[in-house]
């Protein structure tokens, strides 16, 4: 019998695309926000280069993942700002306790890392993203009692420290996005990408390792005391 609910069949099946480990850690190693080709995505996920094949092509057919192919290489990110939002809650979701304890020294460190600073997606995360977050709400730069918001101080602040807000499309200024292992919400949109853009550009923070972690450099750590204010300490 049909459900009577129009929206049930799309999000049974949305559901089912993203219930299989295997897509899952796919989304999951691409919310770093670059580009992976299938090979890279196969030796991540651990499994074979066909069978990765076959879930890539579930992705992109239901709109999660968008490709392109450069000479023999086939390349593939998530579609949008949106799929990556929607992977992050998902994993915010998920109890603490539900994740498994590190087997080695090395999957500690790793995990460690990302705890302490990471991007999500295009935004930064973890401990770094909420101290972040935490100085522009002090100052007065970003509301978060009614939803989260640029001030006009905020978006002076912005402009003043050299760092453009490129607002196009439907994308929000300024969201606020879940943080998976501080259980607070980061800056996300327009304002966090933008943030995150600079300050890996600028050298302030360099990725590390082969997932999302990154480090605040001694660079980073002099900008982000001047800019607003965060001790070092707050950073590691």
């Amino acid at each position: 019998m049909a459900s009577r609910e129009p929206q049930a069949p799309p999000l049974a099946r949305l559901a089912a695309l993203i219930a299989d480990e295997t897509r899952a850690a796919c989304l999951l190693a691409l919310l770093d926000g670059r580009a992976w080709t299938a090979g890279e995505l196969a030796r991540h996920a651990g499994v074979a280069a066909s069978t990765l094949s076959e879930h890539l092509g579930k992705l992109v057919a239901g709109g999660l993942l968008a490709e392109e192919r450069q000479g023999r290489h086939r390349y593939v990110r998530l579609a949008d700002a949106r799929t990556a939002q929607l992977v992050e809650d998902l994993v915010a979701q998920v109890s603490p306790g539900a994740r498994p304890a590190p087997r080695t020294l090395r999957e500690a460190g790793a995990g460690s890392a990302m705890a302490r600073a990471r991007t999500c997606y295009d935004h930064l995360a973890g401990r770094l993203g909420i101290a972040l977050t935490d100085a522009l709400t002090s100052r007065g730069l970003l509301r978060q009692d009614t939803g989260f918001a640029l001030t006009d101080a905020g978006v002076g602040w912005f402009a003043a420290a050299g760092i453009p807000l490129e607002r196009t499309g439907r994308r929000p200024l300024a969201r606020a996005c879940l943080d998976w292992t501080e259980r607070r919400p980061h800056l996300a949109g327009v304002a966090g990408a933008a943030l995150c853009r600079h300050a890996l550009d600028a050298g302030w923070c360099l990725r590390i390792g082969s997932e999302r972690a990154v480090k605040v450099t001694a660079a980073g750590e002099r900008a982000f005391l001047d800019l607003l204010g965060v001790e070092a300490g707050a950073l590691r």
